[in-house]
């Protein structure tokens, strides 16, 4: 079942890179406390992720933080690594946190899992963005497979 409005967050075990390699992070260490706008999308260095949706949200992190939200993330069922080199190439200097799902256990226990075995490309998560206020979810937009609109950073400044 996928996620809704209202609900918390799933309990799930993460991961980010670190300064000496991946470290693990608990969905609880990424939503506990503060209020964050996590985005999810189906993979680093993909064609709309690297061109459109993380860039978005590297444009207006500020206004997004102005607006109330704490802190930004990217989410893909990419390793820390893939994550890590990611977030150098697109220069996102601390502005978006990048974590990364690689066994996609949150992306399952969220319900938001997105088969693209037949493509190689195993098990992804659809593209998403949820508002979460201290492990609740306040709003989640879930894009139609192979759209682009409602989890872009445009229309998440212009929902907050």
């Amino acid at each position: 079942m996928t996620i809704k409005a209202g609900d918390n967050v799933p309990a799930a075990t993460m991961h980010e890179m670190g300064t000496d390699g991946p470290v693990k992070v608990s969905s609880a260490d990424i939503f506990s406390k503060k209020k964050v706008l996590m985005f999810g999308l189906p993979g680093a260095f993909t064609p709309t992720c690297s061109a459109q949706h993380l860039p978005g949200y590297l444009r207006f992190a500020d206004k997004l933080k102005a607006k109330g939200i704490d802190e930004i993330v990217c989410f893909s069922v990419n390793d820390a690594f893939v994550m890590g080199a990611w977030a150098v190439d697109q220069g996102v200097d601390g502005r978006v946190r990048m974590i990364g799902d690689g066994s996609a256990d949150f992306t399952k226990a969220a319900g938001l899992e997105l088969d693209r075995i037949s493509g190689g490309m195993g098990i992804r998560c659809q593209r998403f963005a949820m508002v979460v206020d201290d492990g609740k979810i306040v709003s989640i937009d879930i894009e139609p497979s192979g759209e682009f609109e409602i989890s872009s950073a445009e229309s998440q400044l212009g929902k907050i």
